[in-house]
């Protein structure tokens, strides 16, 4: 579906109620009202064969009666009648329908047919979109629209909120209005069956009515549209969510809640951050990052200034601002010196700055005035404490008039906190209406603060340019496929250290000399030959920890010693479980620990995100949600830092200062070739490393365990994130003799396709950029080569220079519409490059790429003096339009469709 398809949700120019009623307890009278008070401008057509008016509103018995095709139709009748109304609308003309019935997913009819997939599979055969069913349903403030069950409209705003919960929504609403927040759209997605969150999240991310969005979620349907969606809008505008089933009971309750698939909590929590999205973790913290959002101005840096009329409060904010990874503002000694000039000689002098109890309106303003004055102060936090010699209004209004006559308003940010209930009350109503962030703690309004500073790292993040893994490290993924699949054939699917190691050499991570032997005498026998001390392990598929036996003994130095430990451990096997199936022992060199670090990695399959990676420390005990930092592969080296700084922020790992120990480049080195291992390896389930010894540089896996999936397992969704798309890497020879390289771009290609855009000649960059532009920036260069392959592809043009160094020739890039109903794209070749046929052959492989794509059509533009451009892709098959108005020619090529099989 094209994202035009639902337009009509949210630009209806007509709505029928359908089940409309003049019933105070039903359903249709609660949103006949709703709408009627909304100040909707369109008609609104009640349709019930009960009523001939509905509060005063002609109705209509049937929807065929009804004197024009409804935008939006809001079915408010029992489950068991909603798959007929839907056909019906559909059939009528009708574009959009909101579905306030709950139960529908375990509802059937008659027939036995369940009533949801009878409901969409109506919808879906008209082209009609389904909001629900299970929705209060939605209200745009902006058109005036409350198609909804809430007992309150929602102000006009620029925040969109949208929760699968009605309960959540309803208490959002209320303390909104009560805090003078308004929104642009605030949206109960139900059951989100048809309409989900990515679909809302392209449409909000577009918006311009709409600067920053709330999700609160039980569940995630799509993982791939999600991530997609949440990473495209999260570029533009802050995206806060809110995330139910932390625990396994809570995940338990919101599974009932939502019917949807529940993951691992620390998944989700890496999934966000992945995609540039801030969590918060209850209701509180949404509420302030709703004000936060709703007032506050884009960051401009981290360094917070600290003003109060109380040291305490001052102090409780310092703190929160500290533990939560913050940054005080350093006072500058001319700052300080023009302080202590306004200020009584008893104030703090320093950050945060105590301007005393007797603190009144003009001390407050004068202060905040000198502040904002200063250039190394990003944000301002006034707390106010209730005083019975000053009056808190006059010191809020002087705030408030204080910085909206400051010249440098925008590049400051301000919060407030006026303590207390009734005394601050009207204070803190002034600044709502002021549109400045007040909160009611000290610690709240910091919080809100980081949620705005962590926001502001995060895009950081993800435009950060990754370091290449080195050269030398090999990734051999046939081979590894090759050892798997033959594995899977002979139904082996739990593979231990002595079966895997061949498989991770592949992918050149390091594995301790390792033998499996059937027996105790050839046990001792091959510790021998390896030479002393060894480790010997117990290989059982009955045990599903070895240390639940002592199943594994260390060091011993002597043939008597690997008997003796070989026969005790058999004895504890055989004690525990008396049918348990000895498949043999492992024989491992000992690893030289002194100085080195044990550490965990593991791969978990989560049920909606798929493979995840876990860091932490080694351990029997292993619980992800607690004891890892959890990341997405694909990882590359930037992402791997950021996954081993977060596992040592959060104590998930420990560096413990050995030695050798722990070496930063060498552990994002090993998760990233683990990442490669499980992209590249569909057959892979599950991975344990436990323990990795860490011994600075040298990175050894001492204990490897392996699940497979089973032979007919299908594996073409497992992967959230599309990863880097080695298979469209080509090698050809240009007809000058140059021999090129076109493959996709990569984030690491940043610094390199900066020289390529600045090699450009200034009539090749007003060709390109349809007129004179400066250079590009690091921001922009980021959006150009870390690209969404789900989404968008760009295809590039290299060469190996004499000197080695490789060195970006041209480049073709079209980004597709959220429904990949169209590509768009954009063509350059490095000027002293040209006339070689290095273009043509970069839009082949577009046009190839696209084809295969299943996009229906490719288009592009250029200016009327680019008549090569024109040319070549009118060569290529492309019909060439020209439109005098726009002096533009326009390129078109219509695909034919074709059929997609599992393969393809």
């Amino acid at each position: 579906m094209s994202q035009r398809s639902i337009l009509a949700l949210f630009k209806p120019t007509s709505v029928a109620v359908i089940g409309a009623s003049d019933s105070p307890t039903r359903a249709g009278r609660a949103v006949m009202r709703n709408l009627l008070s909304g100040g909707f401008s369109g008609p609104i057509m009640p349709v019930t064969p009960k009523y001939t008016a509905v509060m005063g509103v002609l109705a209509y018995p049937s929807i065929e009666a009804l004197p024009v095709k409804p935008d939006l139709a809001i079915i408010c009748t029992a489950a068991h009648r909603v798959p007929a109304i839907v056909e019906r609308l559909a059939q009528f003309g009708c574009q959009a329908a909101i579905i306030m019935a709950s139960g529908m997913a375990d509802t059937f009819d008659e027939q036995g047919q369940n009533l949801l997939h009878l409901t969409l599979q109506h919808a879906k055969r008209y082209g009609m979109r389904i909001l629900g069913p299970n929705s209060l349903g939605m209200i745009l403030p902006t058109i005036g629209l409350n198609a909804s069950l809430a007992h309150a409209s929602a102000k006009q705003g620029k925040v969109a909120f949208v929760s699968q919960s009605s309960a959540i929504c309803t208490t959002v609403l209320d303390w909104a209005n009560n805090k003078d927040i308004g929104f642009s759209s605030f949206i109960s997605l139900g059951d989100g069956s048809d309409i989900d969150f990515d679909e809302l999240l392209d449409y909000l991310g577009r918006d311009s009515k709409t600067s920053a969005i709330m999700l609160y979620i039980d569940s995630i349907n799509d993982k791939r549209r999600f991530l997609s969606a949440a990473r495209a809008a999260s570029r533009n505008k802050p995206i806060f969510v809110i995330k139910s089933g932390r625990t396994h009971e809570g995940s338990k309750a919101a599974m009932i809640h939502t019917g949807g698939v529940q993951g691992n909590d620390a998944v989700f929590e890496a999934a966000f951050k992945r995609a540039g999205m801030l969590r918060v973790n209850d209701l509180i913290e949404l509420f302030a990052a709703v004000e936060s959002l709703a007032h506050a101005s884009v960051l401009k840096g981290e360094r917070l200034a600290i003003m109060s009329n109380g040291g305490g409060p001052a102090v409780l904010a310092a703190d929160e601002l500290i533990i939560k990874g913050g940054k005080l503002a350093q006072l500058s000694p001319e700052l300080i010196n023009d302080l202590h000039q306004q200020l009584p000689n008893t104030w703090s002098k320093q950050n945060p700055i105590d301007m005393v109890g007797d603190a009144n309106a003009n001390r407050y303003g004068d202060t905040l005035k000198r502040l904002m004055d200063e250039d190394n102060i990003d944000a301002i936090l006034i707390l106010h404490s209730p005083s019975v010699l000053q009056q808190s209004e006059l010191i809020a209004q002087n705030v408030i008039d204080t910085y909206q006559q400051h010249p440098r308003k925008n590049r400051v940010n301000i919060l407030t906190n006026w303590s207390g209930e009734d005394s601050a009350y009207l204070a803190r109503k002034k600044f709502n209406k002021a549109s400045i962030p007040t909160y009611r703690t000290p610690e709240g309004a910091v919080r809100a603060f980081m949620h705005m500073v962590e926001y502001r790292r995060n895009q950081k993040l993800l435009q950060e340019v990754p370091q290449s893994i080195p050269d030398n490290i090999p990734t051999d993924s046939v081979t590894a496929r090759k050892l798997l699949q033959a594995a899977q054939q002979r139904n082996q699917l739990v593979l231990g250290t002595y079966q895997v190691s061949n498989i991770l050499k592949a992918y050149g991570l390091n594995t301790i000399d390792t033998w499996f032997v059937s027996d105790i005498e050839d046990a001792v026998a091959t510790a021998d030959a390896a030479g002393y001390p060894v480790a010997l392990k117990v290989q059982s598929p009955d045990l599903q920890y070895k240390s639940d036996v002592h199943g594994v003994m260390l060091n011993l130095t002597s043939a008597e010693e690997v008997s003796q430990a070989a026969h005790s451990i058999i004895d504890r096997v055989h004690q525990i479980n008396p049918s348990a199936h000895i498949e043999g022992l492992v024989i491992q060199k000992m690893a030289l620990t002194s100085g080195a670090q044990e550490i965990r990695v593991s791969v978990i399959n989560d049920p909606v995100f798929g493979p995840a990676i876990c860091l932490g420390e080694s351990g029997t005990l292993w619980d992800p949600t607690q004891d890892a930092a959890v990341a997405l592969p694909p990882l590359n080296m930037a992402l791997a830092r950021y996954m081993v700084i977060q596992a040592l922020k959060a104590n998930k790992l420990r560096d413990r200062h050995l030695p050798l120990g722990l070496n930063m480049n060498a552990l994002c080195v090993m998760l990233t070739q683990i990442s490669h291992l499980i992209i590249d390896c569909p057959e892979i389930a599950e991975l344990d490393l436990n323990p990795v010894l860490a011994a600075g540089d040298n990175i050894t896996l001492l204990d490897v365990d392996m699940r497979l999936h089973p032979l007919d397992y299908d594996t073409s969704n497992r992967l959230a994130i599309l990863p880097y798309p080695k298979e469209l890497e080509e090698t050809l020879i240009l007809k000058n003799g140059l021999k090129v390289m076109l493959r996709p771009i990569l984030p690491e290609d940043e610094p390199k396709h900066m020289d390529f855009d600045n090699s450009l000649s200034e009539e090749d960059r007003y060709k390109r950029y349809f007129g004179v532009r400066s250079k590009m920036t690091h921001e922009e260069m980021a959006v150009l080569t870390q690209i969404d392959y789900s989404r968008e592809m760009a295809f590039i043009a290299t060469t190996i220079l004499a000197d080695g160094q490789e060195l970006t020739l041209g480049a073709v890039r079209a980004s597709t519409d959220p429904d990949n109903t169209e590509a768009e794209f954009a063509m350059a070749v490095r000027s002293d490059y040209q006339g070689i046929g290095l273009g043509k052959r970069l839009l082949e492989k577009l046009i190839h790429y696209y084809r295969n794509n299943n996009t229906p059509v490719l288009t592009g533009f250029t200016m009327f003096e680019n008549r090569n451009m024109a040319n070549l892709a009118k060569s290529l098959g492309f019909q060439v339009s020209f439109d005098m108005e726009e002096h533009l020619i326009k390129m078109h090529m219509p695909f034919e469709p074709k059929s997609r099989d599992k393969s393809d």
